[in-house]
């Protein structure tokens, strides 16, 4: 048995892994085997369209048939961090392969599973009829585009349809109370109690609850679905919505009715809820490369006054943003450790030419700016190591 989940969630995690290194010492090492494992996922799609269509082992126990976002979604991440690190790597034929098969399954994706709301899944209900969710609309359904973003490999699938997706799951998913939907369908295992509000694992708006043999813990709620769908949420931009769940989570484990510090899913202190750190990263828009030397932010909370924690690869600080009159300020504060960097991005208010653009370092630099929309990127002319008690600051007019 393989869980399609959790191998396409590996090879991402792969490049993560890659990108909180200080060189390319990890991939070296690891590249024949996630290449393999790769290429293992490859071999159950079959014939390169993108799709994973038979038996897919998953986190909710049970296996899914046919194509269905959530595991497309996490397949088609997989796909394009295989790309990634075939390219650094110098496997250009691999590189390549992924990116044909990439864009193969990114138009069968929008073309025959997004109904105009959000994505199903295409299942033969008579020879599968159990633990399957058809057009239900799934919370984790677009989990590989959250991955994306986490990793900086962009949008897997058109943005419309992703925020589209989204809007649908707080739509139809999200509930102020989570008692009258749990009074018509029990849920297995009880997370969040009648009163308290909460995100449902799947519903079913355009047809009739599919009932005890679909898709299995479908009426629970998961802090670890929630976290994933609220840090996806925060890099579209629906920032009440992502905090609407957070605060819901913090709300259920108040300690006057539960542990805060014990999230309960399938046991106590369950990793899942480790997604919460997702939440930061999305609200941050936190950009990472450690062999590269890039760091990069752009706050989707607070932007006119930000100021939150980072880690890198060999050390961590805090980024701080401030807008004031036509003047935007952006620093980087090391605390602990050392931080090479190569290149900055910063994301100013308006698609504006930028009059002037300075930075400030320990050490003289000669900056080149980039302007890719209201994006701005300074690449030095070399490597910039930022020691503890260290700050680079990024000043831009516009």
């Amino acid at each position: 048995m393989w869980a399609a989940d959790s191998q396409a969630g590996g090879i991402m995690k792969a490049l993560r892994e890659h990108q909180m290194s200080t060189d390319k010492g990890f991939l070296e090492r690891n590249w024949a085997n996630i290449k393999k494992a790769l290429e293992f996922m490859i071999g159950q799609d079959g014939n390169d369209d993108g799709f994973l269509e038979g038996q897919q082992h998953n986190t909710f126990d049970i296996d899914f048939y046919g194509p269905n976002p959530m595991i497309v979604s996490l397949y088609l991440g997989a796909l394009r961090a295989g790309e990634e690190m075939a390219r650094l790597m110098n496997d250009t034929a691999f590189a390549r392969r992924c990116q044909r098969i990439y864009e193969a399954g990114r138009k069968n994706f929008v073309e025959k599973l997004f109904n105009g709301e959000y994505f199903i899944q295409i299942v033969d209900l008579v020879k599968h009829p159990d633990a399957q969710y058809a057009d239900g609309c799934l919370s984790d359904q677009v989990f590989g585009q959250g991955w994306a973003h986490q990793v900086g490999l962009g949008y897997l699938i058109p943005p419309h349809t992703c925020r589209t997706t989204l809007e649908s799951i707080w739509k139809y998913n999200w509930a102020p109370d989570v008692g009258p939907h749990n009074k018509a369908h029990p849920p297995e295992r009880w997370f969040a109690t009648p009163g308290e509000a909460g995100l449902f694992t799947c519903t079913w708006p355009k047809s009739r609850h599919m009932g005890n043999k679909s898709v299995r813990y479908r009426d629970e709620v998961w802090t670890g679905i929630e976290y994933q769908v609220a840090g996806h949420m925060a890099w579209e931009g629906m920032v009440t919505e992502a905090l609407a769940i957070c605060r819901a989570i913090h709300e259920r484990y108040h300690p006057a009715k539960r542990n805060p510090y014990n999230e309960v899913e399938c046991g106590d202190h369950y990793a899942r809820a480790l997604a919460s750190w997702g939440v930061l990263l999305g609200l941050c828009g936190y950009e990472y490369d450690g062999p590269r030397g890039h760091i990069g932010f752009a706050p989707r909370i607070g932007a006119e006054d930000f100021k939150a924690a980072f880690t890198g690869a060999a050390g961590w600080g805090t980024l701080a943003q401030r807008r004031s009159g036509d003047t935007q300020t952006n620093r980087i504060a090391v605390r602990w450790g050392q931080v090479p960097i190569r290149s900055v991005a910063v994301e100013l208010p308006a698609e504006r030419t930028t009059a002037q653009v300075q930075i400030e370092a320990p050490e003289q630099r000669r900056p080149t700016i980039r302007r890719e929309g209201k994006r701005v990127v300074i690449e030095l002319d070399k490597p910039l190591v930022l020691q503890a008690g260290q700050e680079l600051t990024v000043t831009c007019k516009v």
